[in-house]
């Protein structure tokens, strides 16, 4: 089969070893064009894994001069006219995506590894004596005095020293000094440099390079550089026709239906209310690797102190898909490692996109991207409420799944006391009624991977109409009440009416939990 034969770059962040070996190239190329142009020193944010190594590698070799690697892509076409293209300048490639910076002088050492391969290539003598940012300044100017040619600054994933010591106030305040004192010379030696590009998961607003460095262009949320990273639908049609053709025979799809599916699972995000919308590009390759709708990009990893923070700040997450989450551009561009809103910093990890934007108030209305980050973090946030939900547990997804497929009422009665019954107790004001309402809401909108679930929520209750094969469950959901009651409002608001003519079975139930006993008190079926 075709798609054997054709090399998928899944994890490959050197474009060189992409366009040598032969792997597919989705050619954004035209973007490096745009930026060199425009002079600009640049950040640019987006989610991990999702391309910017790659394309730090490809402005690497363009500003090498290596035009060799180039041919057939956008910008030779661009460049033809352009007697200065593809001149050799003196890059400067820090990537700090290799360590774990849980320890105090791990920052300066990858700065310090940095370094001392740049000043063996240009002849810098060091004593150990200069620090850091002293160091970093010399071999600027020595790069240029050699070459004539003034250096290029390519900064990879900037803060993920930041990112893996959130929990460690002292150590985040540490890296943060060593930063300000490094990245200040991109101010200082602004004669010696002829372009910076920065990229990162999060722009933290009081870190030096972006409160110092005031001419830095933050192109995350600009309409021109909306698909600078990511694949679009053109994209994925224009180069990835056979491995969807392969993925709906694997699935007995059409290509459509195919289409529809990778659609749902792993398109979805938005960088600019007017923006193209654009796929998860590791996510996409995957799957068409495995010939597999599965979960790929929350494999690499969710961090666990975002979860905790929702947990922690009792905040409602029913808003993540109900359209009543709003954010400004300011809100959502600038993070503070001690602001306790998680909204900025889950846009910009990839969890949250836009999804509407208001003219008027210029505010952004923000929800998950696709099901795979509606689900995978889902998942995620169900143990920070619920102890013991694991496979096997008898209170996992799977199993309530099965018991709504098969109609075992009994069954499936056990496993919502068991869920809240395994809800913690806090010493605190106890927030029951939050996580009363966010237990229901994750279970079942997790449900909704496996059958059709429509939740219906407004202050107090929620309701819910789960579908399988042979069944329809109207649930109806009451604190500190009875079930009549439940039951009452399934018949007073025509919740049933809409499947008069449906063949299964329907099952009205209404449920009633106690704040006081914090248990299920009653379940009844009509």
């Amino acid at each position: 089969m075709e798609t054997k034969l054709r090399k998928l770059p899944v994890g490959i962040q050197d474009f060189e070893k992409i366009v040598t070996e032969d792997y597919i190239i989705v050619d954004k190329t035209e973007y490096i064009h745009r930026l060199v142009h425009t002079g600009n020193p640049c950040f640019l944010s987006r989610p991990r894994r999702f391309g910017k190594s790659l394309f730090l590698s490809t402005l690497k070799a363009y500003w090498e001069g290596r035009k060799e690697l180039f041919n057939g892509l956008k910008i030779e076409e661009l460049e033809k006219d352009n007697e200065q293209a593809w001149e050799p300048h003196p890059v400067l490639y820090m990537d700090f995506n290799r360590d774990d910076y849980n320890q105090n002088t791990a920052l300066e050492g990858i700065l310090d590894d940095h370094l001392t391969g740049w000043e063996k290539k240009y002849g810098v003598t060091s004593d150990g004596k200069l620090s850091l940012a002293v160091r970093f300044k010399g071999v600027i100017r020595a790069a240029f005095e050699q070459t004539g040619k003034r250096c290029v600054v390519l900064v990879d994933e900037y803060d993920k020293a930041l990112l893996d010591t959130m929990d460690n106030k002292d150590l985040i305040e540490h890296n943060k000094a060593v930063f300000k004192g490094f990245f200040s010379n991109l101010k200082s030696e602004d004669a010696y440099i002829q372009f910076v590009f920065i990229t990162g998961v999060t722009k933290f607003s009081k870190v030096s390079i972006f409160s110092d460095l005031n001419q830095l262009r933050d192109i995350s949320m600009t309409a021109d550089y909306a698909g600078i990273c990511g694949i679009t639908e053109d994209e994925m049609k224009g180069k990835f026709m056979p491995e969807i053709e392969a993925l709906a025979l694997e699935h007995d799809l059409t290509v459509q239906e195919c289409l529809e599916r990778l659609r749902r699972t792993y398109d979805g995000y938005h960088f600019h209310q007017k923006g193209e919308g654009v796929y998860n590009p590791y996510s996409i390759l995957c799957a068409f690797a495995d010939r597999e709708y599965d979960s790929y990009w929350f494999e690499t990893g969710t961090p666990t102190f975002l979860v905790k923070r929702l947990k922690d700040i009792h905040f409602d997450v029913q808003k993540f898909t109900d359209g009543n989450l709003y954010a400004t551009k300011q809100m959502l561009k600038d993070y503070r490692d001690d602001n306790p809103d998680p909204v900025p910093l889950l846009y910009q990890s990839g969890y949250l996109t836009l999804q509407d934007y208001d003219p008027e108030d210029r505010s952004y209305t923000l929800t998950f991207p696709n099901e795979e980050v509606k689900y995978g973090f889902l998942e995620c946030l169900m143990p920070m409420y619920v102890e013991g939900v694991g496979a096997g547990t008898g209170k996992d997804i799977l199993t309530l799944k099965r018991h709504c497929e098969l109609g075992e009422l009994d069954n499936i009665r056990d496993v919502f006391r068991a869920l809240f019954a395994s809800i913690p107790y806090t010493a605190e004001k106890d927030p029951f009624e939050h996580d009363f309402q966010t237990v229901i809401f994750i279970t079942m909108t997790l449900l909704g991977q496996y059958a059709r679930c429509e939740l219906h929520t407004s202050v107090g209750r929620i309701d819910c109409v789960l579908e399988t094969r042979q069944y329809i469950y109207i649930f109806e959901f009451k604190r500190d009440d009875s079930t009549e009651n439940a039951l009452k409002q399934i018949e007073e608001k025509h919740y049933a009416d809409i499947y008069a003519a449906d063949a299964r079975k329907l099952y009205k139930i209404g449920v009633s939990f106690s704040s006081a006993t914090r248990q299920m008190e009653g379940w009844e079926v009509r």
